[in-house]
This record gives structure tokens, sequence and C-alpha cells, in this order.
């Protein structure tokens, strides 16, 4: 069978998992030099946390933050050198996502390409499941 209702990360509905470890986020090659970059001045940190908040319109939004140490239930996402800490309250929510960093002649961003949103408001800022 193929995972094609979450790619990449061996996922299919309805199976059980024999092992607990599986990818909640794939982290793009852009995102991962993004990420080196930001680091690299940033000596006392390890990594990122990636976590879901409740606010917006459309009730969450991505928050995304410099960490020292991986939380006890933090999920630990290592790609390319990277470490990517998903907090336990986001884990489901980014189940399948990924994470990329997009530039254009108007802005910079990392985007989350999150195939269980439901909706979005008009600003892009926040989402639902």
């Amino acid at each position: 069978e193929i995972d094609q209702e979450y790619p990449g990360t061996g996922f299919l509905p309805g199976k059980a998992f024999s092992s607990r470890k599986f990818i909640y986020t794939h982290v793009t090659p852009s995102a991962v030099n993004k990420i080196k970059q930001l680091l690299k001045d940033k000596p006392e940190h390890v990594g990122v946390k990636v976590g879901v908040r409740t606010r917006g319109c459309n009730g969450l939004s991505y928050t995304l933050e410099y960490t020292k140490t991986k939380g006890d239930s933090d999920e630990e996402v290592i790609q390319d050198g990277v470490r990517v800490f998903i907090e336990k309250k986001a884990q489901l929510t980014l189940l399948g996502t990924e994470m990329d960093f997009v530039e254009d002649k108007l802005s910079s961003e990392f985007v989350f390409n999150n195939p269980n949103i439901k909706g979005t408001c008009g600003c892009g800022e926040s989402f639902n499941i």
C-alpha cells in the first residue's frame, strides 16, 4: 500500500504502527539551510521548536522559537544535522506536515504545508483542523 494520505510518513489510516517513531514533519533543504544560518550565531541553542497556539480568526497558528533543550514530551525530527522539536500539543496537528522556507521579492518566511488543515483565514495567519 502507498501512504497517499500522508506522503513520506509511512502513515496509513487504519494501520497500526510497529514503532512509535514516525515522521511528524519533513523539513525541506531550504528550511534546513535557513535554520542552520539562524543557529550559526546562537551556539547555546540546539535547534528550533515548533508548536501551535490558539489565536487568530480561525483558531490555531504556528509558533517557532529557538530552544536550548529538548522538552520531556517533545518529539524530535533530525534532518541534515538540524534538530526540530515538536511540542506535545502540536504533534497530531503536524503529522505529515512539510516545513519549508520560501523567499520572494517581497517576503521570506517559514511555510507549513499541512495536509490536516480544513480551513484558513483570509490573511493566512491562522487555520483549523
